[in-house]
């Protein structure tokens, strides 16, 4: 039996690939999209009520700190959908090896990043 070996794991000096990162970034980005789900359907029932709810939910969705709220959920969404596009990828056997899975990565992260900060730009 190997003695050196640790008893507990120390998180903080395991590097973790960038495959790593997305997947942990997919499963945080799908809890954030169920958690504002009720948040969406809220903002989409005032949207659609009045004229009056419209018009109120346009003034509040106008505050800085909401803004940043909704630029999260649509990264979260952005993300959690090109993430799942490269696990159906991987699952068609579509990408090869390691080389496609680092690839593919790095592809999710610049898409969804890139793509939040046009919309972002687009709702500020």
């Amino acid at each position: 039996m190997n003695k050196t070996r640790p008893k507990h794991l120390a998180l903080h000096k395991i590097k973790l690939p960038l495959p790593g990162f997305v997947s942990i970034l997919h499963r945080v980005s799908g809890a954030v999209l169920f958690l504002a789900l009720p948040l969406l359907l809220a903002i989409l029932d005032q949207s659609l009520r009045s004229i009056e709810t419209f018009t109120n939910l346009a003034e509040y969705l106008d505050h800085a700190l909401v803004k940043l709220m909704l630029i999260g959920v649509a990264w979260a969404f952005l993300h959690h959908f090109f993430a799942g596009l490269r696990y159906l990828a991987i699952d068609l056997h579509l990408l090869d090896g390691l080389s496609g899975a680092r690839a593919s990565s790095r592809w999710v992260m610049v898409v969804s990043l890139a793509l939040t900060v046009v919309l972002g730009v687009k709702l500020w």
